[in-house]
Parts: structure tokens; sequence; C-alpha cells
């Protein structure tokens, strides 16, 4: 089992920028491809960010490249996302994944954080 706890949410205007951080444990860590996601109010959950075991290979949601960046420091079991110059649209809650395979979608992932709130004002 894999405990994930997200944090670094919270209000900020537009064009400005927020780390989200996601500490995991109970399995070793570097096992794992994490991801990022988030689900806006009425909207389905969308794929953000993944990165590889390692720490190579990122790769983001089209819309999102040159704006958000994913780390992740195996020595900290963390996983981060800085976001930068966001926007209104960014607004949602943002869930850390972590599992076997990753990718893109959902069904990638074995565990998931309880989720922090990222609110983007005008």
């Amino acid at each position: 089992q894999v405990q994930l706890v997200e944090s670094g949410g919270g209000l900020v205007q537009a064009g400005g920028s927020l780390k989200l951080s996601c500490a995991a444990s109970g399995r070793t860590f570097i096992s794992l491809a994490m991801g990022w996601f988030r689900q806006a109010p009425g909207k389905e959950r969308e794929f953000v960010a993944a990165i590889s075991r390692s720490g190579g290979n990122p790769y983001y949601a089209d819309s999102l490249k040159g704006r958000f960046t994913i780390s992740r420091d195996n020595a900290k079991n963390t996983v981060y996302l800085q976001m930068n110059s966001l926007k209104p649209e960014d607004t949602a809650v943002y869930y850390c994944a972590a599992g076997f395979y990753g990718g893109k979608t959902a069904t990638g992932y074995n565990y998931w954080g309880q989720g922090t709130q990222v609110t983007v004002s005008s």
C-alpha cells in the first residue's frame, strides 16, 4: 500500500506561481511512476504531467507544456509540480498519483492522494 499526501495548493492571482508537493510512504518510492491529474468543477479528471521512476522523461498535457514542470526527489520520496503563469482555467483540485505503469491515463496508477485545491483568481 502507498499513501500519498499533497500539499502546496492555495489561492493565487493570475500570472502567479505555485509549487505542489506530494509525499509518498508505504512502498519503495523509486519503484513507482508518478503523475499529477486535476479535476475542475463539473469536468472530468484530466492528465497534467507524469514522470518515470528515475526522474527522466517527464511529459505533460499538450496545453500545459512550458508552464508546468514535474520533478521528483527519490531521496525524499516526494514528487513536485511547479506551476507558473497560472490562469483562472487552471483552477481545480490537483491529485497526485503513483503506479507501476504511469502514463497519461488514470488506469496506469494504483494509488491516489486526497487532492489539493488550487484556485487562480483573475
